[in-house]
Protein backbone atom coordinates (compact mmCIF):
# COMPACT_ATOMS: atom_id res chain seq x y z
CA UNK A 1 0.00 0.00 0.00
CA UNK A 2 1.01 3.60 -0.76
CA UNK A 3 1.77 6.11 1.56
CA UNK A 4 -0.77 8.05 0.57
CA UNK A 5 -3.58 5.29 0.74
CA UNK A 6 -1.88 4.88 4.34
CA UNK A 7 -2.87 8.29 5.07
CA UNK A 8 -6.25 8.18 3.37
CA UNK A 9 -7.10 5.18 5.52
CA UNK A 10 -5.91 6.95 8.70
CA UNK A 11 -8.41 9.72 7.44
CA UNK A 12 -10.98 7.79 7.56
CA UNK A 13 -10.15 5.77 10.82
CA UNK A 14 -9.88 8.51 13.03
CA UNK A 15 -13.34 8.40 14.95
CA UNK A 16 -13.36 12.45 14.22
CA UNK A 17 -10.42 13.26 16.45
CA UNK A 18 -7.76 15.23 15.21
CA UNK A 19 -4.19 14.00 14.95
CA UNK A 20 -1.92 12.93 11.78
CA UNK A 21 -5.17 13.44 9.81
CA UNK A 22 -4.90 17.34 11.33
CA UNK A 23 -1.24 17.57 9.93
CA UNK A 24 -1.90 15.64 6.53
CA UNK A 25 -4.93 18.57 5.77
CA UNK A 26 -2.01 21.08 7.02
CA UNK A 27 0.30 19.79 4.67
CA UNK A 28 -1.94 19.41 1.95
CA UNK A 29 -3.67 23.61 2.61
CA UNK A 30 0.26 24.47 2.80
CA UNK A 31 1.07 23.03 -0.70
CA UNK A 32 -2.06 24.56 -2.73
CA UNK A 33 -1.77 28.25 -1.16
CA UNK A 34 1.95 28.15 -1.81
CA UNK A 35 0.97 26.90 -5.55
CA UNK A 36 -1.85 29.04 -5.82
CA UNK A 37 0.27 32.58 -4.30
CA UNK A 38 3.50 31.86 -6.38
CA UNK A 39 1.64 31.21 -9.46
CA UNK A 40 -0.12 35.07 -8.82
CA UNK A 41 3.15 36.53 -8.36
CA UNK A 42 4.46 34.96 -11.14
CA UNK A 43 1.14 35.82 -13.07
CA UNK A 44 1.47 39.46 -11.75
CA UNK A 45 5.19 39.50 -12.49
CA UNK A 46 4.62 38.76 -16.57
CA UNK A 47 1.00 39.58 -17.58
CA UNK A 48 -0.65 42.50 -17.23
CA UNK A 49 -4.08 41.52 -17.18
CA UNK A 50 -4.00 39.73 -13.62
CA UNK A 51 -5.22 41.79 -10.42
CA UNK A 52 -1.75 41.47 -8.19
CA UNK A 53 -1.75 42.54 -4.52
CA UNK A 54 -3.78 44.51 -2.34
CA UNK A 55 -2.70 48.33 -2.10
CA UNK A 56 -4.15 50.47 0.38
CA UNK A 57 -5.51 54.27 -0.78
CA UNK A 58 -2.12 55.60 0.84
CA UNK A 59 -0.10 53.63 -1.47
CA UNK A 60 1.10 50.30 0.86
CA UNK A 61 1.46 47.39 -0.44
CA UNK A 62 -0.07 44.49 1.49
CA UNK A 63 1.94 41.71 0.92
CA UNK A 64 0.07 38.24 1.33
CA UNK A 65 2.51 37.32 4.06
CA UNK A 66 0.30 39.93 5.98
CA UNK A 67 -2.85 37.54 5.44
CA UNK A 68 -0.88 34.46 6.21
CA UNK A 69 -0.12 35.88 9.82
CA UNK A 70 -2.99 36.71 10.44
CA UNK A 71 -4.73 33.34 9.66
CA UNK A 72 -2.21 31.84 11.47
CA UNK A 73 -3.07 33.75 14.42
CA UNK A 74 -7.07 32.87 14.28
CA UNK A 75 -6.50 29.32 13.50
CA UNK A 76 -3.90 28.42 15.97
CA UNK A 77 -6.20 30.51 18.89
CA UNK A 78 -9.19 28.83 17.98
CA UNK A 79 -7.84 25.51 18.06
CA UNK A 80 -5.84 26.41 21.51
CA UNK A 81 -8.88 27.99 23.14
CA UNK A 82 -11.22 25.76 21.96
CA UNK A 83 -12.66 22.04 22.06
CA UNK A 84 -12.85 21.45 18.58
CA UNK A 85 -14.80 18.32 17.08
CA UNK A 86 -15.40 17.76 13.09
CA UNK A 87 -16.03 19.31 11.03
CA UNK A 88 -13.98 21.90 12.56
CA UNK A 89 -10.87 20.77 13.36
CA UNK A 90 -10.63 20.27 9.68
CA UNK A 91 -11.51 23.47 8.96
CA UNK A 92 -9.35 25.38 11.06
CA UNK A 93 -6.35 22.86 10.12
CA UNK A 94 -6.88 23.83 6.62
CA UNK A 95 -7.11 27.56 7.64
CA UNK A 96 -3.69 27.20 9.29
CA UNK A 97 -2.18 25.32 6.19
CA UNK A 98 -3.24 28.37 3.67
CA UNK A 99 -1.72 30.82 6.31
CA UNK A 100 1.47 29.08 6.24
CA UNK A 101 1.38 29.03 2.72
CA UNK A 102 0.84 32.71 2.41
CA UNK A 103 3.53 33.40 5.07
CA UNK A 104 6.73 31.20 4.24
CA UNK A 105 6.28 32.15 0.75
CA UNK A 106 7.55 35.52 1.31
CA UNK A 107 10.25 33.76 4.38
CA UNK A 108 13.27 36.18 2.68
CA UNK A 109 10.73 39.57 3.28
CA UNK A 110 9.81 38.85 6.83
CA UNK A 111 13.77 37.84 7.75
CA UNK A 112 15.55 40.68 5.63
CA UNK A 113 12.45 43.33 6.28
CA UNK A 114 12.48 44.21 2.55
CA UNK A 115 11.16 43.44 -0.47
CA UNK A 116 13.44 41.25 -1.73
CA UNK A 117 10.71 38.70 -3.14
CA UNK A 118 12.28 38.97 -7.25
CA UNK A 119 15.59 38.92 -5.71
CA UNK A 120 18.21 36.13 -5.33
CA UNK A 121 18.03 36.92 -1.65
CA UNK A 122 14.37 35.88 -2.11
CA UNK A 123 15.63 32.35 -3.15
CA UNK A 124 15.30 31.77 0.80
CA UNK A 125 11.99 31.72 0.60
CA UNK A 126 11.74 28.81 -1.62
CA UNK A 127 14.28 27.14 0.91
CA UNK A 128 12.06 27.33 3.89
CA UNK A 129 9.15 26.49 1.59
CA UNK A 130 10.98 22.96 0.80
CA UNK A 131 11.80 22.38 4.17
CA UNK A 132 8.97 22.81 5.66
CA UNK A 133 7.22 20.60 3.04
CA UNK A 134 9.95 17.68 4.06
CA UNK A 135 9.20 18.35 7.86
CA UNK A 136 5.45 18.36 7.46
CA UNK A 137 5.59 14.97 5.33
CA UNK A 138 7.97 13.34 7.86
CA UNK A 139 5.39 13.96 10.75
CA UNK A 140 2.71 13.08 8.15
CA UNK A 141 3.94 9.23 7.45
CA UNK A 142 4.14 9.33 11.49
CA UNK A 143 8.09 9.26 11.60
CA UNK A 144 9.24 11.51 15.10
CA UNK A 145 12.88 12.96 16.00
CA UNK A 146 14.60 10.38 16.88
CA UNK A 147 14.58 9.02 20.25
CA UNK A 148 11.37 10.86 21.39
CA UNK A 149 9.23 8.06 20.57
CA UNK A 150 11.18 6.12 22.78
CA UNK A 151 9.83 4.26 25.58
CA UNK A 152 13.20 3.22 27.44
CA UNK A 153 14.63 4.83 30.57
CA UNK A 154 14.73 8.32 30.48
CA UNK A 155 18.62 8.70 30.44
CA UNK A 156 18.89 6.42 27.32
CA UNK A 157 15.96 9.05 25.66
CA UNK A 158 18.02 12.14 26.71
CA UNK A 159 21.01 10.87 25.30
CA UNK A 160 19.95 9.68 22.44
CA UNK A 161 18.23 13.38 22.38
CA UNK A 162 21.58 15.18 23.00
CA UNK A 163 23.26 12.92 20.27
CA UNK A 164 20.67 13.85 17.72
CA UNK A 165 20.62 17.44 18.83
CA UNK A 166 24.43 17.57 18.28
CA UNK A 167 24.62 15.72 15.29
CA UNK A 168 22.15 18.05 13.38
CA UNK A 169 23.50 20.98 14.81
CA UNK A 170 27.01 20.13 13.65
CA UNK A 171 25.10 19.65 10.33
CA UNK A 172 22.96 22.80 10.43
CA UNK A 173 26.48 24.92 11.42
CA UNK A 174 27.83 23.05 8.51
CA UNK A 175 25.17 24.65 6.28
CA UNK A 176 23.64 21.87 5.13
CA UNK A 177 19.75 23.01 6.03
CA UNK A 178 17.67 19.91 4.79
CA UNK A 179 20.62 17.36 5.72
CA UNK A 180 20.50 19.01 8.93
CA UNK A 181 16.30 18.46 9.47
CA UNK A 182 16.45 14.90 8.53
CA UNK A 183 19.25 14.92 10.71
CA UNK A 184 16.59 15.08 13.31
CA UNK A 185 14.82 12.17 12.41
CA UNK A 186 17.87 9.55 11.00
CA UNK A 187 20.78 10.89 13.38
CA UNK A 188 22.35 7.60 12.57
CA UNK A 189 22.03 7.76 8.93
CA UNK A 190 21.46 11.72 7.69
CA UNK A 191 23.06 13.45 11.36
CA UNK A 192 26.96 11.07 11.15
CA UNK A 193 26.75 11.52 6.90
CA UNK A 194 26.05 15.65 7.80
CA UNK A 195 28.74 15.90 10.77
CA UNK A 196 31.37 14.24 8.39
CA UNK A 197 30.83 15.88 5.25
CA UNK A 198 32.73 19.07 3.98
CA UNK A 199 31.02 22.52 5.14
CA UNK A 200 29.69 24.87 2.56
CA UNK A 201 32.33 27.85 2.21
CA UNK A 202 30.17 30.21 3.19
CA UNK A 203 28.58 28.80 6.65
CA UNK A 204 29.58 29.38 10.02
CA UNK A 205 31.25 26.11 10.58
CA UNK A 206 34.10 27.05 7.54
CA UNK A 207 34.31 30.69 8.48
CA UNK A 208 35.54 29.49 11.85
CA UNK A 209 37.03 26.05 12.01
CA UNK A 210 38.50 26.29 7.99
CA UNK A 211 42.02 27.00 7.20
CA UNK A 212 43.10 28.48 3.49
CA UNK A 213 43.23 24.98 2.33
CA UNK A 214 40.12 23.31 3.43
CA UNK A 215 38.24 26.58 2.57
CA UNK A 216 39.58 26.68 -1.41
CA UNK A 217 38.36 22.51 -1.00
CA UNK A 218 34.98 23.84 0.30
CA UNK A 219 34.76 26.98 -2.40
CA UNK A 220 35.77 24.39 -5.54
CA UNK A 221 33.29 21.90 -4.01
CA UNK A 222 30.44 24.13 -3.95
CA UNK A 223 31.16 26.11 -6.76
CA UNK A 224 28.13 27.59 -8.44
CA UNK A 225 28.82 26.11 -11.90
CA UNK A 226 28.82 22.38 -10.83
CA UNK A 227 26.10 20.17 -12.10
CA UNK A 228 24.29 19.62 -8.83
CA UNK A 229 24.35 23.32 -8.25
CA UNK A 230 22.86 23.83 -12.01
CA UNK A 231 20.19 21.48 -11.31
CA UNK A 232 18.77 23.05 -8.17
CA UNK A 233 19.01 26.62 -9.46
CA UNK A 234 16.96 25.52 -12.91
CA UNK A 235 14.22 23.68 -9.84
CA UNK A 236 13.61 26.23 -8.21
CA UNK A 237 13.63 28.46 -11.05
CA UNK A 238 10.60 25.75 -12.13
CA UNK A 239 9.04 26.47 -9.05
CA UNK A 240 9.81 29.87 -8.10
CA UNK A 241 11.12 31.94 -11.25
CA UNK A 242 14.09 32.90 -12.11
CA UNK A 243 15.65 36.02 -10.02
CA UNK A 244 15.72 39.17 -11.55
CA UNK A 245 18.84 40.93 -12.71
CA UNK A 246 20.49 43.11 -9.95
CA UNK A 247 20.15 46.80 -11.16
CA UNK A 248 23.81 47.95 -12.56
CA UNK A 249 25.82 50.02 -10.48
CA UNK A 250 25.38 53.67 -10.64
CA UNK A 251 27.76 56.73 -11.59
Amino acid sequence: MSPLAIITVDLADTGGEPGRSAAFLVLLAFLCSFGFIRTSARLTRSVSWWPGGVETEGGVHLHHLVWGIVLILVTGFAAFATDLESPWWQILSIGFGVGAGFTLDEFALWVRLQDVYWAEEGRASLDAVILAVVFAGLVVLGIRPYGLDDSGSILGTAVWVVVTVGLAGITFFKGRILLGLLALFFPILAGTWGAVRLAKPDSPWARRRYGPEKLARAEHRFRPDRRSARLSRDFLNAIGGAPSEPDPPKG
